[in-house]
């Protein structure tokens, strides 16, 4: 009787520890569920503002306008990005549709192939500036819990994500991604050439409501090798609005009227 007494909690601890392990999130959903923080999952318009610091002291800004919707087949967003400011550059377009970045410069009436590595203004290149899911991109192999210091200094319990391009289009080689347990927010991230060179880390904080959402208000990116370079991007005027399919289009740029 004493055995069977036993034996009765002992298999109900088993199966709550298989039904726990059944549940549990893996790493790639982590990554997933912080692309929804990130990003809304309808097309949206919303703005940009980069700052560039050096030492300190801010040494160059430029302002974009920023309409994306999700691709249905992919699941990987198609942004057309308009420039705001500086006035020299108001009203150049890059296109980020399927593989291609495209810029269009009105003055030339031509457009150019870019690279997403391309730095568009400081450590902000092109692929940071698109919106993207980096699990569409990224394959996140492995997800360890870790404490680490967020953006305002506070300490944020996470899962350090660690994760390699799945696609030969991806921005980075490899990412380690550090995303808050208890509310799938990333925190923090840093990003790697395949030389395993550190290119930037990037801090995502100041959380705002937008679009029904908790999303990080800015992102401030630190070179690998000079910590005194610093870009901030700053969001804001979050807009669920209709993306056009023409406005997605090489051929459409040189006939894009801004609203």
């Amino acid at each position: 009787m004493k055995k069977s007494g036993l034996l009765v909690p002992l298999i109900g601890l088993m199966m709550a520890g298989i039904n726990m392990a059944a549940v549990a999130a893996t790493p790639q959903e982590i990554l997933a569920a912080s692309d929804a923080v990130r990003n809304p999952g309808y097309p949206f318009g919303m703005t940009n503002t980069l700052v560039e610091y050096r030492n300190g002291r801010q040494t160059d800004t430029s302002t974009l306008a920023i309409y994306s919707r999700a691709d249905t087949e992919s699941g990987q967003f198609r942004s057309l990005i308009r420039y705001l400011a500086p006035a020299r550059d108001a009203n150049k377009l890059i296109l980020y549709s399927g593989k291609d970045l495209w810029f269009y410069d009105p003055s030339g009436k031509a457009s150019i192939r870019m690279s997403p590595q391309q730095r568009l203004l400081g450590q902000a290149s092109n692929g940071d500036v698109v919106t993207v899911n980096l699990s569409k991109d990224y394959q996140a192999y492995s997800a360890v819990e870790e404490d680490v210091q967020d953006g305002e200094r506070q300490m944020r319990h996470c899962y350090k994500l660690s994760m390699t391009a799945s696609t030969p289009d991806a921005t980075y080689h490899h990412i380690d991604m550090w995303v808050e347990a208890a509310t799938n927010r990333p925190v923090k991230a840093k990003f790697y050439a395949e030389s395993n060179k550190l290119l930037k880390t990037a801090y995502y904080r100041h959380y705002q409501t937008q679009l029904g959402v908790e999303r990080p208000a800015e992102t401030v990116i630190i070179d690998g090798l000079d910590p005194d370079w610093v870009t901030v991007m700053r969001y804001s005027g979050w807009v669920r609005r209709d993306v056009p399919e023409t406005w997605l289009q090489r051929d459409y740029l040189p006939h894009f009227k801004p609203e």
